[in-house]
């Protein structure tokens, strides 16, 4: 489930995905420019979240 949620956000532009030739595999991600237009979204739910817990609404 992971694994094709990565994929999705790779293949949205969201995220870089950076595979290296070792062993163990490794692979890297990072978020891209357009990635962190979301930030601002991300973080206003999750102020709605901590309010709604809090009972403020």
């Amino acid at each position: 489930m992971l694994a094709q949620q990565l994929k999705e956000l790779e293949e949205d532009g969201l995220i870089n995905r950076k595979v290296y030739a070792s062993v163990p595999p490794k692979v890297e991600y990072s978020i891209t420019e357009k990635g962190k237009t979301t930030i601002p979204i991300i973080d206003s739910l999750r102020n709605w979240g901590e309010n709604f817990k809090d009972g403020k609404i």
